[in-house]
């Protein structure tokens, strides 16, 4: 069983306990995708309530990859002096900071993407907003490339590793799915061949910055919807990365077309509900070699724990938003749960308002019912 506050090394990267905050849109970048002060503070705030590792929300590789406004991008040199104002928030606090690299591909809109939304092919499903066009193989090879750029500049920027996003149906998870990928080239069709462009990736960022970088993958244990990826498929995908030498798997599940199978859940309380992508964990835990993380719906320290027997680290999301110095309460002899109540609205004030929080925490403190 691992111990909750052990220190632990992930490739070299010192952590403080197996308390992760799971990648989490923010919403505090400029329309650019430049990080500002405020994202800065959010970091530091976080490293300063105690969590081990902190993996920044989904940064665009490029423009068109682009899901939501305020979304952080790692596309160009220009944003040097804030992406390391934002990696020295969070050392001088103490703490580890992760970029997690995306390209949302066909979830997006032509709107926030600059361009019709590109995707492995040309469908027209529920998961999409519109219908995407489909990637050329130079398309292919020029967004690898990007991913590999935006790793080498967030080593450059002093981040302490990186994490591919290939779950919650963005581009890397759609071309895992036999639902949104029905191409008949070399990367459609077998396991093997949608699992390409996955492992393409993974090669060229582990190019970009070296054997003893910190290269991680968030993957969904399985889609959790009708055609898409499976369950067997995504332990066989596991498999791969493990192989190639992946420092770590964060399991999640689900798409926005999952319904109640989806990444984002409500009703979640402690004791009702908790870790519900841990079964997921556990079956690619057994059949990989690499530290794995676990995400979804952690409200309690005794879930975390028991959590803690199958897998590496337990991933928060929502309970940080409202609750940032949550691992330092417990880690004080505070075990009361997490106050989050799963409602969801702290996105929507964030889209509102130009930052994401808990809305329901503002309420409290100003008095309001």
């Amino acid at each position: 069983m691992s111990g909750l506050w052990d220190s632990t090394e992930i490739n070299g990267m010192r952590l403080a306990n197996r308390l992760v905050r799971s990648a989490t849109w923010e919403g505090m970048c400029d329309e650019d995708g430049r990080p500002t002060e405020k994202l800065a503070h959010c970091f530091a705030e976080l490293a300063s309530g105690g969590v081990g590792l902190i993996i920044t929300g989904y940064t665009f590789v490029r423009p068109d990859g682009r899901q939501m406004p305020g979304t952080m991008g790692v596309h160009t040199d220009d944003f040097a002096g804030e992406m390391q104002a934002v990696t020295r928030s969070v050392h001088d606090a103490g703490g580890r900071i992760c970029m997690q690299l995306v390209h949302v591909g066909g979830q997006t809109n032509a709107q926030n993407a600059g361009r019709r939304p590109l995707a492995p092919s040309e469908v027209d499903i529920d998961q999409y907003d519109e219908t995407p066009e489909e990637l050329t193989p130079d398309d292919i090879t020029d967004i690898v490339a990007a991913f590999a750029s935006g790793a080498r500049r967030a080593k450059e920027y002093d981040f302490d590793a990186v994490q591919l996003h290939a779950a919650h149906g963005y581009l890397i998870n759609q071309f895992l799915s036999p639902l949104t990928n029905r191409r008949a080239d070399a990367y459609g069709g077998s396991l093997d061949n949608r699992c390409r462009f996955l492992m393409e990736v993974y090669s060229a960022v582990r190019a970009a910055v070296g054997e003893d970088f910190p290269v991680m993958v968030k993957l969904n244990g399985s889609d959790n919807l009708e055609g898409g990826l499976s369950e067997e498929d995504a332990v066989e995908a596991a498999k791969k990365l493990d192989k190639a030498g992946i420092d770590a798997i964060e399991v999640s599940g689900g798409t926005p077309a999952s319904g109640p199978g989806g990444p984002v859940r409500g009703k979640i309380k402690a004791g009702e509900n908790e870790a519900y992508n841990l079964g997921l964990a556990r079956g690619i835990k057994k059949a990989v070699s690499c530290p794995v993380m676990v995400v979804g719906g952690f409200r309690s320290i005794e879930a975390v724990e028991v959590a803690l027997r199958d897998v590496d680290y337990v991933s928060l999301s929502r309970p940080l938003i409202r609750q940032p110095g949550l691992p330092a309460q417990w880690r004080g002899g505070d075990l009361s749960p997490a106050k989050c109540i799963s409602c969801n609205k702290c996105f929507i004030g964030g889209l509102k308002e130009g930052g994401i929080y808990c809305m329901v925490e503002k309420k409290l403190k100003e008095g309001r019912p």
